[in-house]
């Protein structure tokens, strides 16, 4: 063989190299088996998508790499060798990095101390600040990032936020990469920047875990894909050659012929009307105005930035308003507070699930009843448990959340299963209007289906329903008109059946 073949063959072997075998492994939770003799092979050089419905095991497989959670079955291999890491730490020293979906920083300290939490550089017994400073700047500098090392962490926007954990992933330097939805906050451009951030990492010789619901990213990156359903281990493909109608097949063991459910609402009057709406603190909406039909569904589109979520929250009494009218049935509501608005009808699923969707540590029982405890207490102050018990199962049953009890910790759920428990629990306010602020972020094909059908049925029933989402094809696929913002301002509003993708970018970047 001459050098240049012996070279090459190298080079063939190098690209190809296993890092991580995963094999059999089983995890079982009280009543309930999430994993049962799963399998994962990473190679260097490569990007591998993770991939099946909100409880197919994909966060359990990981966790048991990455230290959280103890496997009761199989073996993992590391760069040949057999490992069972106790901690995240010990993962995290040994070459193995993970980005969460739900964000895990630290608000109230800087994006450097962030950073480097644990392992601060230190000169003389105290933590060397300069050195700190210098590293996260150089970091930043290699990914093309932006953002002030000295900045407090709770100043950043949520895509912000991500880059960091991302930033934090690369400085260690790490083997294989764990990325859980990573680009569920993220705008186009700030997309393709992560796009070139994972090429760089391929080109160190990193192996990427790549979890996403979005299919068009798994085609755009990715090199191999592997399905588990139920827990189980499904089939591991190259992603050349695969289909999306395939791998999704694959995810729900049947084949989805439709993305949307058929429309079945039919809008009527107006039952909400906001005026000249505009927030007290600034940066934020200046003078939005809009009517929401009886049995409408309502989209709200618009860049990162564009102060979506500053309407609904301020519509919510979350955010002060200084100016404008809101009326529910040309009634004016103040909503000064989230429970006075919940008290005049308004019920709003927010973006950030973790940090104000659900108490982790408690149950799906009070994840689902704290916002109605009022329907729970006699004249006497005393709880029924028979209907908290009642609901809580109605919750469990309409929304088709899989648990094993509704005593289980919401926090052990899937983020679809979460957010389902979340929607579950407004609707027992019995809303007339429902917002929700991304209600499908994170969540597989299946149970955005689920929550589509939801969403049509709750229309259907004359809601007036309000959705943000990131996504066009969803805006696009279930609503019966967009608002468009841009920079804080309302840059028009479509029909939905009558508009493009086009349009709407182009209304989008009105006010830029």
């Amino acid at each position: 063989m001459s050098t240049e073949q012996s070279t090459q063959t190298e080079s063939v072997r190098t690209e190809n190299q296993i890092l991580l075998e995963m094999k059999g492994v089983s995890k079982t939770f009280p009543g309930v088996k999430a994993l049962d003799n799963a399998n994962l092979t990473v190679r260097s050089h490569s990007v591998h998508a993770l991939m099946g419905e909100n409880g197919a095991g994909k966060s359990t497989l990981l966790k048991c790499l990455f230290g959280i959670y103890a496997k009761d079955e199989g073996e993992i291999l590391f760069l040949g060798k057999p490992i069972n890491f106790k901690t995240s730490k010990e993962a995290l020293e040994n070459g193995i990095s993970m980005v969460h979906q739900e964000l895990n920083l630290v608000k109230q300290s800087s994006v450097m101390d962030n950073l480097w939490l644990g392992r601060y550089p230190i000169k003389a017994g105290l933590v060397d600040h300069t050195k700190m400073y210098n590293d996260t700047k150089a970091i930043f500098k290699e990914l093309d990032i932006d953002i002030d090392p000295k900045m407090k962490v709770g100043k950043l926007s949520v895509s912000q936020m991500q880059m960091i954990e991302i930033a934090k992933a690369f400085s260690y330097n790490a083997k294989i990469v764990i990325m859980d939805e990573p680009t569920s906050s993220l705008s186009e451009k700030e997309v393709n920047h992560l796009f070139s951030i994972i090429a760089k990492l391929k080109k160190r010789g990193c192996g990427i875990i790549y979890i996403s619901h979005k299919m068009d990213e798994i085609f755009k990156i990715c090199d191999e894909v592997t399905v588990l359903r139920d827990g189980k281990w499904i089939n591991s493909i190259p992603v050349k050659g695969a289909t999306m109608d395939g791998i999704v097949a694959m995810m729900v063991g049947r084949e989805l012929t439709q993305r949307f459910p058929p429309k079945i609402n039919q809008p009527k009057e107006v039952i909400l009307t906001v005026e000249n709406l505009t927030a007290l603190n600034q940066p934020s909406i200046k003078d939005v105005s809009f009517e929401l039909h009886k049995g409408e569904i309502l989209g709200i589109a618009g860049l990162v930035g564009a102060k979506r979520t500053d309407i609904v929250e301020t519509i919510f009494g979350i955010r002060e308003k200084k100016s404008g009218v809101v009326k529910l049935h040309d009634k004016v509501m103040r909503n000064k507070t989230a429970l006075e608005a919940i008290n005049n009808g308004f019920a709003l699923v927010t973006e950030e699930r973790r940090s104000t969707g659900i108490y982790s540590n408690l149950n799906i029982e009070f994840n689902s009843l704290i916002s109605n405890i009022k329907a729970y207490m006699s004249k006497f102050g005393l709880l029924s448990n028979a209907k908290m018990k009642s609901d809580t199962q109605w919750v469990i049953d309409s929304m088709n959340v899989k648990t094993p009890s509704h005593k289980t910790n919401i926090g052990s759920l899937s983020g679809g299963n979460q957010q389902k428990v979340i929607i579950g629990r407004w609707l027992l306010t019995q809303p007339e209007i429902l917002m929700l602020d991304e209600p499908t972020r994170g969540i597989d094909v299946g149970a955005k289906y689920e929550i589509y059908q939801l969403i049509m049925e709750l229309a259907k029933k004359d809601k007036g329903i309000i959705i943000i989402s990131s996504e066009m094809p969803e805006l696009l696929g279930i609503t019966d008109r967009i608002m468009v913002m841009s920079n804080g301002k309302l840059a028009g509003t479509v029909n939905t059946k009558e508009t493009s993708q086009q349009e709407i970018l182009q209304l989008a970047a009105k006010y830029l």
